[in-house]
């Protein structure tokens, strides 16, 4: 297909309505790189996205200009720029603070895996045969003009997500597309998974191995909060590749339940939490997968709610509720009751699983009301004995539903001093 923008039924729309075009930010970098002699278009998921009525949250640019050239341009125009990956052509430009990619078009002329000698070029059909699926081989001008020199849109029209060229190859390029191709598909796919990317990515999924942790775990956190990710996880473990990712069994029933409450209830999602559902059963499997995929201390915490005893909480009750909540922190508890509805296999509409889930919007935790400070003041006690008297006290407190005031725990805990106190005579 020769590089122009398309013409015909299959032509996509012009995005010269599109916000992120009007913005000041993005003008100021569209002008710097008009010089003579220079062209510059947005490229992959800005355009991908506009035009299927999505956020555009970042702006990447591919231009003819060489790198050395770009950074004079934009310099020279007053903005700032960042050689962040300039050997392989890229440029950060930040305009006020919004930073952009600017990648000089280039193709391949040698891969070695994630590793390839490349050259610039300036023929727009070359740098889009070195991209991985053909919805992200689109490009816009800065007048909102779409090119599609590999006829990606119809592909992106339809839900397809498919490989530039032959699959095998693009992925032996970089494995971790084997990994992309199952997100995308979470995220635009509309039908059946395409045959020869699929039967590509089952082919070479041993070459999932050779990925770094940190790469697999962004891929991975990705695709867990895709609106298509349970579509996509159970392709993964069908055909024979999410035991490998994971390194263990998953459990598909919990993740499908939590992915149906999260989804009934329009919950914000997590993806660690959802890790949790999917592929924790003991306590082990949550450090080992935090240690396989180098994950942070946080995610390592909600990992190990997918092993958790969330009977003994007793939810949905809402005086176990209550109680739960002010021990554990708004976070951690909303954490647990989802896991725990998951796990107890009610509905996802059910009211009072919801009623629990909610408790912290119309229930504010109280304080106790009581300290050290306020023990010590009974007689001379040392601090062992007035730890005790306070976890005594709180524990009452709680278990009474967090009823009696200040002056009814100091009663208490003046009978409870003297105890003390008669104990250690």
């Amino acid at each position: 297909m020769p590089e122009h923008a398309v013409k015909g039924s299959s032509a996509p729309p012009s995005l010269k309505d599109a916000d992120w075009l009007k913005r000041p930010e993005t003008g100021r970098v569209f002008a710097a790189l008009g010089a003579p002699g220079v062209e510059t278009r947005a490229v992959g998921g800005a355009v991908r996205n506009a035009l299927l009525g999505l956020p555009v949250t970042e702006i990447d640019l591919a231009t003819t200009a060489p790198p050395d050239k770009v950074m004079t341009l934009v310099r020279e125009a007053g903005l700032k720029a960042v050689p962040t990956g300039i050997v392989h052509g890229t440029v950060t430009v930040i305009a006020g603070s919004v930073p952009f990619e600017v990648t000089t078009l280039r193709r391949d002329v040698e891969t070695f895996g994630r590793r390839a000698t490349i050259a610039f070029t300036e023929n727009w059909e070359e740098d889009a045969r070195r991209r991985d699926f053909t919805l992200n081989a689109l490009y816009a001008a800065s007048d909102g003009t779409v090119f599609d020199p590999l006829g990606g849109y119809p592909d992106l029209a339809a839900g397809r997500v498919r490989f530039i060229g032959d699959a095998e190859a693009r992925i032996k390029e970089d494995y971790l597309r084997i990994l992309r191709f199952f997100r995308f598909n979470a995220y635009y796919g509309k039908g059946p998974l395409d045959q020869e990317g699929l039967q590509a990515a089952v082919r070479l999924r041993g070459g999932l191995d050779q990925l770094s942790a940190e790469r697999i775990a962004a891929e991975l956190r990705r695709l867990l909060v895709a609106p298509g990710a349970l579509g996509a996880i159970e392709a993964l473990y069908d055909y024979g590749l999410l035991t490998g990712v994971l390194g263990g069994a998953p459990r598909l029933m919990r993740f499908a339940r939590l992915v149906a409450i999260e989804t009934a209830q329009g919950l914000t999602l997590d993806a660690a939490l959802r890790l949790a559902a999917l592929a924790v059963f003991v306590p082990e499997d949550a450090s080992r997968l935090a240690a396989r995929l180098h994950l942070s201390n946080a995610a390592l915490a909600l990992l190990e709610l997918g092993a958790a005893d969330h009977a003994r909480l007793e939810l949905p009750d809402e005086d176990a509720a209550k109680r739960a909540l002010y021990r554990l922190g708004q976070c951690i508890f909303e954490a647990h009751v989802l896991m725990a509805w998951a796990d107890a296999g009610a509905s996802p509409e059910d009211p009072r699983w919801r009623q629990a889930l909610t408790l912290a919007d119309r229930w504010q935790v109280p304080e106790f009301p009581v300290r050290g400070p306020d023990i010590m003041a009974l007689g001379d006690l040392k601090g062992p004995v007035i730890g005790d008297i306070l976890r005594e006290l709180e524990q009452g407190w709680i278990e009474g539903g967090f009823a009696e005031d200040r002056e009814q725990l100091l009663a208490k805990a003046a009978k409870l001093a003297g105890k003390a106190g008669r104990s250690a005579d």
